[in-house]
């Protein structure tokens, strides 16, 4: 009796995976349970950011961008914001550098979080994601004081900042759910300004990551799951693209933030992490280590914000818009305003690319002008898209389950990957 030939076997992993962190359509060769080749199949999301920002104003593109990457909403206006200045050579205010700097940081921290609580969910650690999104929501509730929104913020403005930092935090109520004891513990560190709030939290969260530290840092399974797997050698990173913590976990010291100031990164005082191994694990570590290094830039943003007051945004009328009280009172103003938010403003001719370290990576955004009141093409350069384009390598040779750990160790979300 002839023997049956056994053949490789494909999978579809996703697209409604829970593991698959967006729509992700990944065709795996099996053999057995060891993976032969992962082919990523990606536009099911149709976000096409890039055409739309064609039929936009400057302006109005830049709520296009917290949808991009909807974890690091503020860090993906800050690259769009810094293009458009790029090619209309502005100076941006110094206290709203800061400002973005600090936002940046913030920004860094909620992705991380959401980065580790889903990343353990994933590979079989529960509680993780209940401690992290805890630490979320005071963040959160920073981004809602500042912009109004609690996710697609549009806080950024080409020329600075929509407005200055809140004195006033918004207060919890007392209600049927909790009792006014509990009601006051909550509102402890809401008394003061966004800063105090802001500074309090800086203060608590060392001892956070400690905690997450003491969950998985050591644990067993944790290491058994993620030490050797998805290992990327330095010399490959560079040639497959990698940036961020992706190409940091493998030992190559390269952060933006250091190599390339934007802002006033420059004056920062703060450590780059770096990798050994170039596995799972070890990019675990650097996120880690990157959220204790975001909570000491906030320390220095928040010091220099409380002792230098100014304005956050440029005062060029034909790029920002006059304030209410001027605009209700001069015809100038009015004029300005009224142009503003229906022609938009007009770019000079021209190409520029600003990037900036995103959470994930260097996203860029290189946009082309031709002096019209909208762009003539942008093109937005996701770390995501990049990291996804490495899968194959990656997987090869692992089981499935491991397929679910290296998506995870990437951190991709796919508003980037299909834009």
């Amino acid at each position: 009796m002839a023997v049956a030939e056994i053949q490789n076997y494909t999978l579809n992993f996703g697209p409604q995976h829970p593991a698959a962190h967006g729509v992700l359509r990944l065709v795996l060769e099996l053999d057995g349970e060891v993976i032969v080749r992962s082919d990523p199949h990606i536009g099911l999301l149709h976000r096409a950011t890039e055409k739309l920002a064609e039929t936009r104003t400057w302006v109005q593109s830049v709520p296009y961008m917290d949808r991009l990457d909807y974890v690091s909403m503020m860090c993906n206006e800050h690259a769009y914001c810094m293009a458009i200045e790029k090619l209309l050579n502005l100076e941006v205010p110094e206290r709203a550098q800061y400002i973005r700097v600090m936002f940046d940081e913030v920004t860094r921290i909620l992705n991380h979080l959401l980065w580790v609580g889903c990343h353990a969910l994933d590979v079989g650690a529960m509680a993780m994601v209940l401690y992290t999104f805890r630490e979320r929501e005071d963040l959160m509730d920073a981004y809602e004081a500042v912009s109004g929104a609690r996710m697609h913020a549009a806080y950024y403005r080409p020329g600075g900042v929509y407005r200055d930092l809140p004195d006033t935090m918004p207060q919890y109520q007392l209600n049927k759910f909790k009792n006014a004891s509990a009601i006051k513990e909550l509102n402890e560190a809401r008394q003061g300004s966004l800063l105090d709030f802001l500074e309090d939290f800086t203060k608590r969260f060392p001892t956070y990551i400690d905690e997450y530290e003491t969950l998985l840092t050591d644990n067993r399974i944790w290491k058994q799951r993620t030490v050797g797997i998805g290992v990327i050698s330095p010399e490959r990173a560079l040639n497959m693209g990698l940036t961020g913590a992706m190409l940091r976990g493998s030992g190559i010291e390269w952060d933006l933030r250091k190599k390339q100031p934007y802002e006033v990164y420059d004056r920062m005082d703060f450590d780059i992490a770096v990798g050994v191994n170039g596995d799972s694990y070890d990019r675990y570590l650097v996120r880690m280590f990157e959220m204790r290094q975001s909570n000491r830039i906030i320390k220095q943003c928040i010091d220099w914000l409380r002792k230098n007051p100014g304005p956050v945004i440029t005062e060029n009328h034909k790029i920002a818009p006059p304030s209410r009280e001027s605009m209700k009172g001069n015809m100038e103003e009015l004029i300005h305003h009224f142009k503003l938010f229906t022609e938009g403003m007009h770019v000079p001719a021209g190409e520029a690319y600003a990037a900036v370290e995103h959470p994930k990576g260097e996203f860029g955004i290189y946009a082309i002008s031709d002096g019209a009141n909208k762009p003539y093409r942008l093109k937005i350069r996701a770390p995501g898209y990049v990291h996804l384009s490495a899968m194959d390598e990656m997987a090869k040779g692992h089981m499935i389950a491991d397929a679910v750990t290296i998506i995870g160790t990437m951190d991709v979300v796919f508003g980037e990957i299909d834009r």
